[in-house]
């Protein structure tokens, strides 16, 4: 989970697909939570242009790749570097370009792969930050559409259909990971239809494409060339969102199903998904110190710390609280609970992810009722070894224990148990992320 940069600089040339110029990219290491940055040396002061979504260039001005600027300078067509990027997790980098557009290369993500693994990778002392989306998000547009739905993993499922006989519907989905895209996905190439070839050359498009770096579909099939997959066409196009969605400046984890969608549908996207990631930011545990003078602490004391308010208050007293190393909360279960009325309403049991809440919000108040650690936000990062031992029902009192497994400057590891008249109903080792609100 640690970030990563390159261990030496390293270059690259090749001819830009779109302006058919001569280009040269020099890769260099940076430090962490720097991101992505592009740095025009070919211009006066050398200005600089981050690789995020507040920058990307409107897809009329620039049609059928992704660029960005920042208003006096561009670089243009970079999702397959962003895509091998993301593919290496390397989070921060700096690319100086000696020209407009990243060079085109054989059409596919493989040489850039290539020349960023030759530099060797190297890892920072910084968490990276992945976001788990929460809710479903939609975009559509122009009879092209992408869904976002929640997982605990990262995957994402295309389907192509071109009004084109001799380009068949294509599905694909993978579980990604940097060995899948590898293999996978990287050597897919950039494709377009022999009919509109003459119309992106009158537009001013394609002036370094060919028939080797672009995968040209006419009448009666592929043109002077061949196809790498059966299917890579739609491999192609999860390249291209793989690179548009990492313009978030960050990972996610969410299962993203597309059908027919393109540059423009895959930046609405991010917009949309970064929306809601801001917005929930605002739900992070906050840190407020509460001199009590004892270790004890009630209702009103814990919503002084924690923003939850019924119905998720799920804590109603701290009985126990040694900075640094040891919490214990009560939480009554009631017959009045909320979740009771469809939550195996004619035997009713507490859910068991509920009960896992309630130990990372005695695990919040640990955490951040220390003056050092006011402004804080702590983010739920995983659980391991989560177990269910025993129902929770009306009646029943949790113990809510939480003991400091391991304390970091950003991060705290903690163990968890749920106990009911002293039998476990639940255990898990959760980790949080402290960080700046």
């Amino acid at each position: 989970m640690e970030q990563r940069t390159i261990k030496r600089p390293i270059g690259l040339s090749g001819i830009g697909l779109h302006t058919g110029v001569s280009v040269n990219l020099r890769f260099k290491p940076a430090p962490a939570d720097t991101g992505i940055n592009f740095i025009r040396v070919d211009v006066k002061d050398s200005p600089m242009i981050k690789a995020s979504i507040i920058h990307t260039l409107d897809q009329e001005k620039s049609p059928r790749r992704t660029s960005v600027g920042n208003g006096s300078v561009e670089v243009q067509t970079i999702e397959h570097l962003m895509a091998s990027l993301w593919a290496l997790g390397i989070d921060n980098l700096i690319i100086e370009i000696d020209g407009l557009e990243l060079p085109g290369l054989d059409g596919s993500a493989r040489g850039f792969i290539n020349a960023l693994k030759e530099a060797g990778i190297e890892k920072q002392d910084v968490l990276r930050r992945v976001y788990q989306v929460r809710s479903p998000i939609w975009v559509e547009q122009d009879g092209a559409m992408i869904m976002v739905v929640p997982d605990n993993q990262f995957r994402i499922s295309y389907t192509l259909n071109y009004e084109y006989p001799l380009l068949k519907a294509q599905y694909v989905s993978f579980t990604l990971s940097e060995d899948i895209f590898e293999r996978e996905i990287a050597l897919s190439r950039t494709f377009c239809l022999e009919k509109e070839v003459a119309g992106l050359k009158k537009r001013g498009l394609g002036k370094g494409a060919n028939y080797e770096n672009t995968v040209v579909v006419g009448q009666n099939g592929v043109i002077d060339n061949e196809l790498r997959f059966e299917d890579e066409f739609a491999r192609h196009k999860i390249l291209d969102l793989l690179g548009d969605l990492y313009l978030l400046g960050y990972g996610v984890r969410a299962h993203i199903i597309a059908v027919r969608s393109g540059h423009p549908l895959n930046l609405k996207l991010v917009d949309r998904i970064n929306l809601q990631r801001e917005k929930l930011q605002v739900s992070g545990i906050k840190a407020v110190h509460v001199e009590t003078g004892e270790s004890e602490l009630d209702a009103s004391d814990i919503q002084k710390i924690l923003p939850h308010r019924y119905p998720f208050l799920l804590v109603d007293k701290i009985i126990e609280l040694v900075p640094d190393k040891r919490a214990v909360g009560i939480k009554n279960v009631t017959m009045n609970e909320q979740f009771f009325t469809g939550h195996f309403p004619g035997r009713p049991v507490m859910p068991g992810v509920l009960i896992v809440e309630a130990m990372a919000q005695v695990a919040g108040i640990l955490m951040l009722n220390k003056k050092e650690n006011l402004g804080k936000i702590a983010y739920f990062m995983s659980l391991d070894n989560v177990k269910f031992r025993k129902t929770v029902v009306p009646g029943d009192q949790l113990r809510l224990e939480v003991e400091v497994v391991k304390l970091r400057s950003k991060t705290v590891q903690v163990h968890t148990k749920a106990l009911v008249g002293g039998q476990v109903a639940s255990e898990a080792n959760l980790l949080f992320a402290l960080v700046n609100a």
